[in-house]
């Protein structure tokens, strides 16, 4: 955490901050490509991030985003929020369908298998994600849906 932490989470909470969703990320993509994945957004604002690269279910084609991540249990936690939308972010359809996805932190590539959390075991890694980003409660109030978690553990 650093003097930024609280600034960006306020300005995570804005309602209206999803419509710049695709400037935010293209941003975010060049600063992570021109650190060679050393910094982004979220990691200035003093928030763990990584950016996750998976195969396309249908077009087999690797997309990378930036996101949040939060430490935990050896692998990093995900969450598809989409800022509390109505739908899930489109890389947590291909994120399903993946046997392995591919993330940066710190600059450090590496092979990950993700797992979708589920019952006690989400609602543990929830309240976890919430000490790093308390505006994930926000998220979950303003959608119908059930946020998605997901767990990446390092390949050997």
């Amino acid at each position: 955490m650093n003097a930024l932490t609280p600034v960006a989470i306020w300005l995570g909470s804005i309602p209206w901050l999803p419509r710049f969703l695709p400037q935010i990320t293209a941003i975010d993509k060049f600063i992570q490509r021109v650190t060679k994945g050393t910094w982004s957004l979220l990691r200035i604002a003093g928030l763990p991030s990584m950016m996750l690269t998976v195969l396309g279910r249908k077009s087999g084609i690797a997309r990378s985003t930036p996101i949040l991540c939060v430490p935990y249990h050896h692998g990093y936690l995900i969450a598809g929020s989409n800022f509390g939308g109505r739908k899930a972010p489109v890389w947590v359809l291909n994120v399903r369908a993946a046997q392995r996805v591919t993330v940066t932190v710190d600059g450090r590539t590496f092979d990950a298998t993700p797992r979708e959390l589920s019952g006690d075991e989400r609602a543990a890694a929830w309240e976890h994600m919430l000490r790093t980003w308390p505006n994930y409660a926000r998220y979950a109030e303003r959608t119908d849906r059930v946020i998605p978690v997901f767990l990446l553990t390092k390949v050997a």
